[in-house]
């Protein structure tokens, strides 16, 4: 491993522990000619994932920069870093564990928008203001009526199970 300050391949491990759920394992390392630290992960190697954009290109896929747009998204709305790297998890493990090796770019957006629904809906409509290049304002009032719409009925099912939970401990 190069220490990526001075490029030497000498280094020692100070710390191993798991990370991502046991996904893999994070390194603290001292370079011993600097004797700078930095971390490593170590992770298990999947068959790669291509995703095909919008205009057709094809390239791998890349949960660093998919990681990026989320940060971006979810700026200044309090999330933290680990519940960002968690959903860059699930993300990349359904995909993953799909038998096809490519998906479209479109797929892995609303994939994000499903999470960032639940996480935050200022992250959701800032994400899908991009993902689905807003225009004006038009986009984002119908966007935030689809999530008003959606939030409306989640409340609905909710009240629906607690209604039927009760009457079920009613009855027994």
């Amino acid at each position: 491993m190069r220490c990526p300050f001075c490029q030497y391949t000498d280094n020692r491990v100070l710390e191993s522990r798991s990370a991502e759920a046991g996904q893999s394992v994070r390194r603290r390392r001292e370079c011993l000619r600097c004797e700078r630290r930095f971390t490593t992960y170590e992770r298990i190697e999947y068959v790669p994932i291509t995703v095909i954009k919008r205009d057709g290109d094809r390239e791998s896929f890349d949960r660093f920069k998919l990681l990026r747009g989320i940060v971006r998204a979810c700026e200044k709305t309090g999330i933290s870093s680990v519940q960002l790297e968690n959903l860059v998890d699930e993300i990349e493990a359904e995909l993953q564990q799909r038998a096809v090796r490519e998906v479209n770019s479109s797929e892995i957006g609303e994939l994000v928008l499903q999470n960032l629904r639940t996480l935050s809906e200022v992250a959701y409509i800032r994400f899908a203001s991009v993902y689905r290049k807003f225009q004006g304002i038009r986009d984002f009032v119908d966007t935030l009526n689809h999530l008003r719409s959606n939030t409306s009925q989640l409340q609905a099912e909710v009240k629906q199970l607690e209604a039927d939970d009760a009457s079920m401990l009613a009855s027994s």
